[in-house]
């Protein structure tokens, strides 16, 4: 199974899903996309082997996705900060993957019927939906 994770700005969330998900499923292929540099140094630091930055990167990774983590600004052109373009939030939305979108309320983009969590409970959620997915 080939799981990408996609982060921007510091990178903070994409660490912590790279570090939860190579721990709790060290045989899964795991790319980590950064929207910007300083996302992927980090996401490399906490232990993914595979890793590129950018839009074409993302785009090619989307085609070979089965499932696609990351903030719910991925799908949303101009996000974080204006580090999601058209094409990436066009990629993602279309990729035949499954999304687990964590839903952050940043950058302008405030989600509605969500309690305020912490990143913690976010990313623990995230990892347990993809406990199911890789269990079906």
């Amino acid at each position: 199974m080939n799981v990408v994770i996609i982060d921007g700005q510091g990178g903070n969330l994409g660490v912590q899903l790279v570090k939860e998900i190579t721990a709790r499923f060290p045989l899964l292929d795991i790319t980590a996309i950064g929207t910007n540099a300083v996302a992927t140094a980090s996401m490399l630091k906490a232990g993914a082997k595979k890793a590129a930055t950018g839009e074409n990167p993302v785009v090619v990774a989307c085609k070979k996705a089965d499932v696609i983590i990351g903030p719910v600004g991925i799908v949303i052109a101009d996000s974080l900060l204006g580090e999601v373009t058209e094409k990436m939030a066009l990629s993602i939305g279309q990729a035949n993957a499954v999304r687990i979108l964590i839903p952050t309320n940043k950058c302008d983009n405030l989600i509605a019927g969500i309690q305020n969590l912490n990143t913690s409970a976010l990313i623990s959620d995230a990892v347990e939906k993809l406990n199911n997915i890789v269990n079906q």
